[in-house]
């Protein structure tokens, strides 16, 4: 370890609470898809900020827009009404989502999730039980994550992440995900709505089939349920459409009542948004629902965030991003298959939302670790050159930037085949 090293490893131990299981990277700057530690390495950062630099680290476009939005307006209260906030809501609405509706913007995706659960409630009011009583109950799934506020973690399918923090928020039933049966027998009467990540990232890059999808959108339309869609992770363009449920064969003409974003609309500056449909709640529109007073955020779709917004999505969506990562994940998978690695058992996933399952009893054979297989391979890879994160104890997820080259790509795909080999011997 340098002294610079020690320097900044003794910080976080005096200083920074330790919620985080921290890998021994100490980055200094970034360049496209490269990561530079302290100590000079380079990294193929295929972590992304886990999903979140869309467009790679110091991209020359989210530089331009930081440095004349900042020149001229950085922040101001949402009492007033800045343009280039109404710019971006415009953008998402016609040419993310493509339907009726408006934004609500906030900070990060538990924010957004947030936001979702409090339109829920208020829809229940609205639209109560057969009893007269407000329906307040909301259904997600096992092995999803919906964030780490209160609100977040009842909402999440995960124990580990609930454990410890009780009471938790009531109001949430869990089934399990793809489970159209399970589904089905948990709406009762009090269901207000369906909350679904399309394709799972933190609970093991899981996607969701269409069936089920479109099971969830029918009971919706017939119990006057809200369908929600947490696109925190797999949306804006990661997954091979610029929205994740459509990049599920089957599943593309849904349409969910809300949806929730975060990571990758802001390319690495803080941002999240929900959209809700424009259709009639028995008391006006959804979109309306959140009338004043109602909910808020300080810095929630401030100028600068607004800006750089633009910016990241306007080139998602020009150079056609989505269907790069699109392209870039049939190139990946075809290379893994040809290579018949023993220690892969699965890989999953669309675009750039990449997880490969690591066969444990495989791992077992080769390793005496106490380490979970995605902890112990995700910090032989880094040693080795490539950055990725773990989704779970078996899985290695890729979240590279959309327009990683695909020199960068065969780059990774290599680090991992000779990592995984070596492993294995």
């Amino acid at each position: 370890m340098t002294n610079s090293e020690e320097i900044t490893l003794n910080l976080y131990n005096k200083y920074i609470v330790p919620n985080y299981g921290r890998f021994p990277i100490m980055p200094v700057k970034g360049d496209g898809s490269f990561l530079y530690d302290e100590d000079g390495t380079r990294y193929l950062d295929f972590t992304g900020g886990i999903a979140v630099n869309s467009l790679g680290h110091s991209n020359k476009i989210m530089l331009k827009a930081l440095a004349e939005q900042s020149s001229q307006l950085i922040h101001c209260s949402n009492l007033y009404q800045p343009r280039i906030q109404g710019e971006l809501a415009k953008i998402i609405v016609e040419e993310i989502v493509g339907f009726d509706g408006k934004c609500f913007f906030c900070n990060s995706g538990a924010e957004a999730n947030e936001a979702l659960i409090k339109v829920a409630r208020r829809f229940g009011e609205i639209n109560p039980s057969s009893s007269g009583v407000a329906r307040k109950e909301i259904i997600s799934f096992n092995g999803s994550f919906h964030g780490r506020t209160t609100g977040g973690m009842a909402a999440t399918g995960q124990n580990k992440i609930r454990s410890g923090f009780g009471p938790l928020m009531e109001g949430f039933k869990h089934v399990d995900f793809n489970d159209i049966t399970g589904l089905e027998n948990a709406v009762s009467d009090n269901t207000v709505a369906i909350l679904v990540e399309p394709i799972q990232g933190e609970g093991g890059i899981n996607v969701s089939n269409s069936d089920f999808l479109l099971r969830c959108q029918s009971i919706c339309n017939e119990k006057n349920i809200l369908l929600l869609f947490d696109e925190v992770q797999c949306g804006i363009g990661r997954c091979g459409s610029l929205n994740g449920w459509q990049s599920i064969d089957g599943a593309d003409k849904i349409v969910p009542d809300a949806i929730s974003w975060a990571k990758g609309m802001g390319g690495g500056f803080p941002i999240g948004a929900i959209w809700l449909k424009s259709r009639n709640t028995g008391d006006g529109e959804l979109s309306d629902l959140l009338g004043p007073g109602s909910h808020g955020s300080t810095f929630g779709g401030s100028p600068l965030a607004s800006a750089v917004s633009c910016a990241v999505l306007r080139t998602i969506i020009d150079d056609n991003l989505s269907a790069y990562a699109k392209e870039l994940y049939k190139f990946i998978i075809n290379n893994f298959n040809d290579e018949k690695i023993s220690l892969i058992k699965e890989i999953r996933g669309r675009g750039l939302m990449i997880g490969f399952v690591i066969d444990h009893e495989e791992f077992n054979l080769t390793k005496k670790t106490d380490q979970n297989p995605s902890i112990y391979i995700v910090n032989e890879l880094a040693k080795n050159g490539l950055l990725t994160v773990p989704a779970g104890p078996d899985v290695i997820r890729w979240l590279p930037p959309l327009n990683v080259q695909k020199s960068e790509v065969k780059e990774a795909i290599q680090i991992m085949i000779s990592t995984l080999d070596n492993e294995a011997k």
